[in-house]
């Protein structure tokens, strides 16, 4: 019973810890994305995509830049270059999510510089 209890009070630990806020290291790095995807210089953008190992599939569906999708973004900053080479991976549907119920697999990471 007391097992049960602790591993129940661990579990919950856990949960709240993951809910926190991205580490400043995680913020660093995609803003550094951020500000490269808005440059229009392809060379930029890929030596960054290669410094900072940054999965596309997974990071590029997600990362929101200045309130935008990063697509949108990059599109605005007049980046044509960069958009056309994250357009596989943009999202081309709208969804609407609950923010309380989202699953810690589909976080948003949202930057604002």
């Amino acid at each position: 019973m007391i097992k049960t209890i602790v591993l129940a009070g661990a579990a919950l630990a856990i949960s709240f810890s993951s809910s926190a806020a991205m580490s400043p290291q995680i913020e660093h790095t995609l803003i550094q994305v951020c500000k490269a995807g808005a440059s229009n210089n392809t060379f930029q953008f890929n030596r960054t995509m290669k410094d900072y190992r940054i999965n596309k599939k997974r990071v590029f569906p997600r990362l929101v830049c200045n309130g935008e999708s990063f697509y949108n973004f990059a599109v605005n900053s007049g980046a044509d270059k960069t958009a056309r080479k994250i357009a596989p991976y943009n999202q081309g549907t709208v969804t609407i999510k609950d923010l309380a119920a989202l699953k810690s697999n589909t976080d948003l990471y949202v930057i604002n510089y």
